[in-house]
Order: structure tokens, then sequence, then C-alpha cells
């Protein structure tokens, strides 16, 4: 028994490295896994700037039904973002938010559509990057496009 493993132990010794099949077959398995990982990591990132957008878009909201309460009717304007959103000594939001990936503003709506103090309606959206996402429009909004060509629409309540 001692010597079997001693042979067995010399002959380990004896063999000086990995043999090239061994080692493409453990690149190849690298591979595959951090192409599934990749894939993976780019999908969570995408779910999580939607679930940005979509927070952003309801506290948009619930600063123009403050608006609202406050002036009888809906902004005609929302401010760009970054901006403060205000009128007179009230405070909506201090900072509107922008889009996550591109730093961009939210489109709003109001309406009617030449309303300069009496909007009685709104719509605000923003364009998703995951198609399949549950709260996507049946209708997707004009100004989105690309390969998604997906929207997250919210109106007056």
């Amino acid at each position: 028994m001692r010597k079997n493993l001693i042979s067995y132990i010399l002959n380990l010794k004896s063999r000086n490295g990995f043999t090239l099949i061994e080692l493409l077959v453990v690149i190849a398995i690298i591979s595959v896994l951090a192409g599934l990982l990749v894939a993976n990591f780019v999908g969570v990132r995408q779910r999580g700037r939607d679930a940005q957008r979509k927070s952003d878009l309801r506290q948009i909201q619930s600063a123009l039904e403050l608006y609202r309460s406050d002036n009888g009717n809906y902004s005609s304007t929302l401010p760009s973002c970054g901006s403060a959103f205000a009128a007179g000594s009230a405070t909506y939001m201090q900072k509107v938010p922008c889009d996550p990936r591109e730093n961009t503003n939210y489109v709003y709506t109001p309406s009617p559509s030449s309303c300069s103090t009496d909007c009685i309606t709104y719509t605000i959206y923003s364009c998703l990057e995951n198609a399949n996402d549950q709260d996507r429009d049946t209708t997707t909004q004009s100004g989105c496009s690309g390969s998604t060509n997906v929207s997250y629409t919210l109106t007056n309540p």
C-alpha cells in the first residue's frame, strides 16, 4: 500500500504541466460563465434604471398634484432637470429628477396644449430600456425609439 502511494506521488511529480486540451477546456468554461454573468449584469442595470425612472415620475406626479391643490390647475411647464420646482413661496421639489442614463428631462405635456394658466390634465412619460417591463404602456409614446421602443406614462389621477 505504501509502495503504491509513493509511486503515485512520484508519478505526479514527473508530470510537468497541463496539456493544451486541458487548458482550452478550462478557458472555454470560464468564457461561457463570464458571458452569462455579463449578460445578466447588463439586464439588472437596465431594470434598475427603469425602476428609478418610474420612481422619478411618481415623485414629479406628487409635486404636480401639490401644485394643483395650491393653484387650482397644473403647471404649464416643468422646470428642467436639476432645477427646483417652485411657485411663489412654495417649493414643490428641490430638484426635478433627470433620466438616470441620459441625464435629460422627462417629457411633460399639459393639456389643453396651449394652456398658460388653465391646464386641466397632463401626461408625463419616460422611455424604458427593458422591453419586458410589467408597467410598460400598451401603446408606446412617439418619442421612444431604438431597440426597446417602450414607454411608461403617468397622467393626472
